[in-house]
């Protein structure tokens, strides 16, 4: 697994996650908004949750990066890709705080995720989902060429209903013939 230290967009400015990040963190991943939009987020979310996470990120075969500005340092959200290595694909995911959304910052983290995962980590394929009726993921995720798979109905559960997953990849190949 490559070690990301930093990555950079116009505005943006990938970084690993660190202890000091918690207090920022909590208010933003912690909103039910974003977990009610996520997989994996947990609401409430609590310190214990972000220790945790912090903990584990350290172990698995992610990378997972906070998003912040570079005009001010301010975090807005999360982007990080969960690898296979020996299959060479890897599922693109991320979250943004409420306060940020609408503002184009996901898709430019994750068009520099899907970059990076491409260029510097040698992936065939990246592939990401979301749940159905989440409109803007999907318009983030047709943003980065990914096309519409298909929908794994009832794939997930969440706060006990289940929930339609809307599947999306990209190749390599259509990856670079798309730049």
């Amino acid at each position: 697994m490559n070690i990301v230290r930093v990555l950079e967009t116009q505005r943006l400015q990938l970084r690993p996650y660190s202890e000091e990040d918690i207090p920022e963190l909590l208010p933003l991943i912690g909103a039910r908004e974003v977990a009610a939009t996520t997989m994996r987020i947990p609401h409430p979310y609590v310190e214990q949750d972000a220790r945790q996470f912090l903990d584990r990120i350290q172990i698995d075969d992610e990378v997972r990066l906070g998003i912040r500005l570079r005009t001010d340092g301010r975090l807005v959200g999360g982007v990080g890709l969960r690898v296979s290595p020996q299959q060479k694909h890897a599922e693109l995911g991320y979250w943004i705080g409420v306060p940020y959304w609408r503002n184009g910052y996901a898709t430019e983290a994750a068009r520099e995720m899907v970059r990076h995962g491409f260029e510097h980590m040698e992936l065939h394929r990246i592939f990401a989902s979301h749940f159905k009726g989440n409109v803007a993921s999907g318009r983030v995720l047709a943003k980065l060429g990914m096309r519409y798979e298909g929908c794994q109905r009832e794939h997930v559960q969440k706060w006990g209903q289940f929930i339609d997953s809307e599947l999306y990849g990209i190749l390599r190949s259509e990856w670079e013939s798309g730049r």
